[in-house]
């Protein structure tokens, strides 16, 4: 139940409300809110991942002031309750929206008489004890994932042991995903790690790299730092990062042009970038990537411009010549990023599929809702699976889909978590080089200027 608006004790402070997506809402409660005595959150709100109301920030994370926790409710109910319980102050505190979108958000606080602001960096972001290289990007699907796991294995060359922490994606239940550490697919398991989850994570561990995340990054920051050399931000959606970074590498995609200023808070990461990254150079028109690449540095004057490429390789091409081919795409890149289709498609085209099959006539009425919602999917299934009803509902629209195989362009081993009756090839998609200096050297240049060494890596050039 929502604290009573009549209680004179609670009236002595304002009342707010965060509006979320189980991430950065819960990062800026614990950071700034949990415990001020002049402030009181009445509720969070949720949005974009389904499933996520109608549960309760618990006692446990939330404090000594809300001994009862905190109610999580729909971003739909935003109007009612600022009414209802005479809210002070709106704090937005999610990513990957349109600005026009977030200013929408922002008429309907005002209009209830509440104030309405963003919490920045500043305020917002944690001190680590050792050096952090940040990977952000101006939208979903970028390519942040495969640089990340790139910049891993290129540190892990040079000897440092590398933490990645990971933008927060808490799901579940909340109390036993406050600090989480991964380092085989036995911890994801035990995590009951959703499939998203699975993306990020399990590349990660299969290259031999721990992973750490959770709900509160303060304590998720200590585990890291206790085993790690260096930690890797790996940022999800276009957040800004949690964790002060002492180099900060942003993408920009050369497949969405103009999407550099269009979204929040992916145009602050940019405007914050030390290195920008043009990626999947590959696969965009020349035209594509002067453009973008201009507005990078008109917005950005300072950063580093480099390139770089996305190749995809299919496991069994010939599996797919001829064929028809239902494609199974990752599920954020293609859902709120606003791709149509990604690295699976295209490995099946190039591979001369007889066919790519639309399932949208086949899904089953969980999935169906999900093309509703996100019409500009073009003949893909998104690998959605945050619930177990949500995966036995992918598992069941893959099996009434008439296509002679499936490529899966998920990082996961999708065979592993949902049994179906046509044989899965899998798509690969990794990050490239396509200039120079590359970013490898650029890193290189960072560590040695910063002094940053370990046992297998100089801290002087030529040392």
């Amino acid at each position: 139940m929502i604290n009573n608006p009549l209680n004179p004790a609670a009236q002595t402070r304002t009342r707010l409300v965060i509006m979320g997506a189980a991430g950065r809402d819960f990062h800026n409660f614990n950071l700034v809110y949990r415990d001020n005595p002049q402030t009181e959150v009445v509720a969070f709100t949720a949005t974009q991942i389904s499933g996520i109301a109608d549960r309760r920030y618990p006692p446990m994370l939330s404090g000594a002031l809300y001994p009862n926790g905190i109610p999580i409710v729909d971003e739909s109910e935003l109007d009612t309750l600022c009414k209802e319980q005479r809210i002070d102050h709106v704090v937005f505190a999610y990513s990957d929206v349109p600005h026009a979108q977030v200013m929408h958000l922002a008429s309907r606080a005002l209009a209830t008489g509440a104030d309405f602001s963003l919490l920045g960096p500043n305020r917002t972001m944690l001190k680590a004890k050792v050096p952090v290289i940040a990977v952000s990007a101006v939208r979903t699907g970028c390519g942040k994932s495969q640089t990340t796991r790139w910049l891993a294995k290129l540190l892990r060359q040079w000897g440092f042991r590398v933490g990645v922490i990971r933008h927060p994606m808490p799901y579940g239940d909340l109390e036993r995903q406050i600090a989480q550490r991964f380092a085989d697919r036995a911890d994801l398991a035990a995590a009951d790690c959703t499939i998203e989850e699975r993306e990020e994570y399990e590349p990660h561990l299969e290259a031999g790299t721990i992973v750490y995340a959770g709900v509160d990054y303060a304590k998720v920051l200590n585990l890291a730092e206790q085993e790690s050399d260096l930690i890797l931000w790996d940022g999800g959606n276009n957040d800004f990062p949690f964790i002060r970074p002492d180099l900060h590498i942003v993408l920009v995609d050369p497949l969405r042009p103009g999407h550099e200023t269009t979204h929040h808070p992916g145009e602050v990461v940019l405007r914050m970038a030390d290195i920008i990254v043009v990626a999947k150079v590959d696969s965009a028109a020349t035209a594509d990537i002067q453009r973008v690449t201009e507005a990078a540095r008109s917005i950005n004057s300072t950063a580093t411009i480099v390139r770089a490429t996305s190749p995809i390789r299919l496991a069994n091409p010939e599996a797919v010549r001829g064929r028809s081919v239902l494609v199974v795409e990752d599920g954020p890149t293609t859902t709120h990023g606003g791709m149509p289709y990604g690295a699976g498609y295209v490995a099946a085209t190039r591979a001369h599929a007889l066919e790519i099959v639309n399932p949208r006539s086949f899904a089953v009425p969980a999935i169906a809702e999900v093309y509703a919602k996100y019409p500009h999917l073009h003949s893909i299934l998104p690998a959605l699976g945050y619930s177990a009803e949500q995966l036995k509902a992918l598992q069941e629209t893959i099996n009434h889909t008439p296509a002679d195989v499936v490529v899966s362009a998920t990082p996961i081993d999708l065979e592993s978590l949902i049994k179906v009756n046509k044989p899965i090839v899998r798509a690969y998609y990794e990050f490239a080089e396509a200039s120079e200096p590359g970013l490898a050297a650029l890193v290189e240049e960072f560590l040695m200027r910063a002094g940053i060494s370990c046992d297998g890596y100089p801290a002087q050039p030529g040392a």
